[in-house]
């Protein structure tokens, strides 16, 4: 096949890093400049006028307040914002870890291809992920396996200004109970660390549509759990939301690039992610997620493996051109308020092609600021 792009790190990185200090460089522009453009996609008032006309808020918004920060979620009730409020919080450490954005608490987090899988709201949180997963009895190039791993993570989040956030979205440690072949490769040991920027393009509380881009890169954890493979990889991604319903539902959908800073060590991918809700009652919602990965070139210097690790993994391997994996997941989240937000997911393969899934039971916690 042929490649989509160069795989040499010569040619990725400056692609990379221009994409990621352009974030910066977007964040520190006037969001006045894009409106007298007419673009109106920065407009970050929390308290447009005719929201509370629209959502039943208890208090009238007042299109004068401007800023996302007087947007106060206490008594909004199920979707919406509720109006301006005096003394508004400046946010921690002098302002400069922001409150998050509280006009979509009706949202809730995806939880499938968790890794890769990025809300598209500007929040500051902590959000500690528990995983089982499954592995099959044979996987790749019939290589003999099975047994579970277990991931302990905590990713964070951090709304340094209205549009843009720091994102942490993989750490922690991993516990290998793999059978076989599989065994003698993989061990007890730290995850890799992936970080990044995430920057919001839209946001329009009214129609509940909300859509960002951003990047990451990962940097190479323990070689016993196969997390120092080669030097890290880069992400970038596109990802979007919309209320549906009266917030009663909603759809979320974000599709990303894996890209290896050394192709020749490691895959290249795609991915696909999809997710849609449907509140059961005022604080229970029902989840079910899709996610699509394809993989669009090898690792020249890998061995036949015939996988390449999911959302977990970038195994070296030099066999998993046009592979395709889709897997579904089902779960309930339980959001007591707009600050806190529990949920659990079971995942398992749709295509013959089940990469290192068999299933995946996901728990986690997220609690915002």
């Amino acid at each position: 096949m042929t490649r989509l792009i160069p795989s040499s790190p010569q040619s990725i990185r400056p692609r990379i890093a221009a994409f990621l200090i352009g974030l910066t460089v977007a964040a520190t522009a006037s969001t006045q400049d894009a409106d007298a453009g007419g673009l109106g996609l920065f407009n970050r008032s929390a308290c447009d006028t005719g929201c509370a006309a629209d959502l039943g808020d208890v208090m009238p918004c007042d299109s004068d307040c401007g800023s996302p920060l007087c947007c106060d979620a206490t008594d909004c009730g199920s979707v919406g914002c509720d109006g301006c409020i005096s003394g508004c919080d400046t946010g921690l450490l002098g302002g400069l870890i922001k409150p998050s954005d509280r006009c979509f608490d009706d949202f809730v987090s995806p939880m499938i291809n968790f890794v890769h899988f990025e809300d598209p709201r500007t929040v500051t949180e902590l959000r500690p992920i528990f995983v089982n997963h499954w592995v099959p009895e044979r996987i790749g190039n019939n290589i003999p396996a099975g047994g579970t791993i277990q991931v302990l993570a905590m990713q964070f989040r951090i709304a340094l200004t209205e549009r843009l956030s720091l994102i942490g979205t993989k750490d922690g440690y991993i516990w290998d109970n793999t059978n076989g072949a599989l065994d003698t490769l993989l061990d007890d040991g730290w995850a890799s660390v992936v970080a990044g920027l995430k920057y919001n393009l839209l946001r329009d509380t009214q129609s509940g549509t909300i859509a960002s881009i951003g990047g990451t890169y990962d940097l190479p954890g323990s070689r016993d759990s196969l997390q120092d493979v080669a030097d890290g990889e880069f992400h970038l991604f596109a990802t979007g939301g919309q209320r549906l319903m009266g917030g009663n539902a909603h759809l979320m959908s974000a599709f990303g690039w894996r890209v290896p800073s050394d192709g020749f060590l490691q895959s290249e991918s795609i991915h696909w992610s999809n997710h849609f809700d449907l509140k059961l009652t005022e604080k229970t919602y029902f989840v079910t997620e899709v996610a699509w990965w394809h993989w669009i070139d090898s690792a020249e210097g890998g061995a036949a493996l015939g996988v390449a690790g999911q959302d977990l993994f970038n195994l070296s391997t030099s066999d998993v051109t046009g592979n395709d994996l889709v897997t579904q997941n089902v779960g309930l989240k339980f959001k007591p308020n707009g600050k806190t937000e529990w949920g659990i997911a079971y995942e398992f393969p749709l295509t013959e092609f089940k990469d290192v899934i068999e299933g995946r039971l996901q728990t986690e916690l997220i609690v915002r600021y």
